[in-house]
């Protein structure tokens, strides 16, 4: 069944009218009718059934059928702060794959060895809907304004934080694996392709931030936050099984 991103509905809603873009999409490009029924996915955990009641190529009018409500809600809340990479296609890639995969906030941060210090978050705004209508997910991930690191790190965040580097520790380093607590609010930081700096790592010590490795091999700052995704996934999921 054909799925739509409508952040506009509203849970109370009977009746729903598509914007002209997405009526021209579902009426002419996908040629549904009068009694087709598609899904409706609001970013916030709503998911709708509805089926077509008037099939016009700029106002396609839905009469709702169904509604669930938190849709799929996973059991953990998993943030990833990450320094976008010089070729934007990367940091898209990575937005895309873990959106399919289940993630909650990406922050981009500017590290002192960022070679990308300006982005266009509209470009990752349409990777993230694009993955959530192909994955089939209610909740959609929010890309927030990029931020320096110095300013990042010292924000109040409720729930566990980690900084991922290939340094030695400035206390102790853990692996992911061996330290996050399922079911508990993470916050992972990745850095650029040169790695967070020395006094960066030692700032995100000092402000409650834990050291942790992902593994023995020097990843791409890309499959390094996926990888802290994918952890936290099956933690979580497989966590006491």
């Amino acid at each position: 069944m054909h799925l739509f991103y409508t952040p506009e509905i509203l849970p109370e809603n009977e009746f729903f009218t598509l914007n002209e873009q997405e009526s021209k999409h579902a009426v002419k490009v996908l040629r549904l009718a009068e009694n087709d029924e598609v899904n409706l996915i609001d970013g916030k955990g709503n998911f709708f059934t509805a089926k077509i009641v008037q099939a016009h190529q700029k106002h396609c009018k839905l009469s709702i059928v169904e509604h669930i409500a938190e849709y799929q809600k996973r059991n953990y809340e998993l943030s990833v702060a990450i320094a976008p990479t010089k070729n934007n296609e990367r940091t898209e890639w990575f937005c895309e794959k873990a959106t399919e995969i289940g993630i909650d906030h990406i922050f981009p941060i500017v590290s002192y060895h960022s070679e990308r210090k300006k982005i266009n978050p509209e470009r990752f705004e349409k990777k993230i809907i694009s993955a959530i209508k192909q994955s089939y997910k209610a909740y959609k991930p929010e890309f927030h304004d990029l931020q320096k690191f110095k300013n990042f790190v010292k924000t109040d965040f409720k729930g566990q934080k980690f900084i991922a580097h290939c340094y030695e520790p400035v206390n102790k380093m853990y692996s992911l694996k061996e330290i996050y607590k399922p079911e508990m609010p993470v916050l992972i930081m990745i850095g650029p392709e040169g790695d967070f700096s020395k006094e960066e790592i030692q700032l995100a010590v000092e402000n409650g931030f834990k050291e942790i490795t992902l593994g023995d091999f020097r990843l791409r700052t890309e499959t390094a936050a996926l990888f802290a995704v994918s952890t936290v996934n099956l933690c979580s999921n497989f966590s006491g099984k």
